[in-house]
Parts: C-alpha cells; structure tokens; sequence
C-alpha cells in the first residue's frame, strides 16, 4: 500500500511494508508504513524532519497516524534501553524497583539530563510494574532482534 504524498508530512524515505514487520502485529495491523519526511508543522522558512507511523483502517488514512520529531523518536529508543537494562535486573527488588531510588537513570543530553523513572505516582504501580516486566519478557525476541540490528548499523555507521 503506497503512503500517501499529498497530505501535510512530505514523505521522502520510506518503508510502505511495515504491516510485514510489525512485531506481534505482523499482518495484522493498521500500520501499513513508516516514513521519514517534511514535517507537518514546518512554517515557511523552517523545515523540520519527522518520523511517522501511518495508519490506515481499511477505508482510509487514519486521523491517529503519529508523526514525531527526530530527536523523540531516538529519545524513545533511549527510554525502551534503559527500561530493558533495568529490568534485566529488576528482580533483585521485591517491588521490581528500589521505592527509595525510583530514578533509573539521568541520560545526559544537550547540557542537561533526560531523568528515566519509575512512575511512583501510579497508584496502580504495583500491578502494573508486574505486568509491564512481564509484557517486555514476552517481546524480548522481537525487541532483541531491532536493537541488535540497530547497533550494527550504529557501529557501520562508527558510533
């Protein structure tokens, strides 16, 4: 299915298969294609680049197709890291997590620090923490096999 190029996000690289690596989604999802492109809040004079992830529902393209930022997107590969790091060892703690050292970790970034944390404000975080560790258990194949590919094209690429 192609992605369409007439909306506000310019495509300029593509994937149009994505249905056929979507995780457990695969074959049977509504994202049909990804897409680096023009941004769709670009002003006249400023261009910026974004990430989207395109949707369709059978009949058409999808209002809650999600377009973001560069930097986001590589900043969501940074949290899924993190948690993944710090769930490999979460079962030293009775709660998954020290309730005194809720913050994983500060990623230092452009002069400050992206906090990663444990959400003590979730009044479910008991239940939650527990199906959370379970779910990322269950994906690590898939989750294995993208930032394994992720970092050898890192390393090709000498980061």
């Amino acid at each position: 299915m192609k992605i369409p190029t007439t909306l506000k996000h310019k495509p300029v690289i593509v994937s149009e298969n994505y249905e056929n690596v979507d995780g457990r989604y695969v074959y049977n999802t509504d994202a049909k294609g990804l897409s680096l492109g023009l941004a769709q809040w670009n002003d006249r004079g400023k261009v910026d680049i974004s990430a989207k992830v395109w949707r369709y529902t059978g009949e058409k393209w999808s209002r809650q197709s999600e377009e973001l930022p560069l930097h986001r997107v590589l900043d969501l590969a940074i949290l899924v890291c993190r948690a993944q790091q710090h769930f490999r060892e979460a079962y030293r703690y009775e709660k998954l997590y020290d309730p005194e050292k809720p913050v994983i970790d500060r990623v230092g970034l452009q002069g400050d620090a992206m906090t990663v944390a444990v959400c003590t404000d979730n009044e479910r975080l008991d239940e939650d923490i527990k199906l959370f560790s379970q779910a990322l258990s269950n994906d690590d194949e898939l989750i294995g096999e993208r930032l394994k590919t992720l970092s050898r094209i890192l390393k090709e690429m000498g980061y």
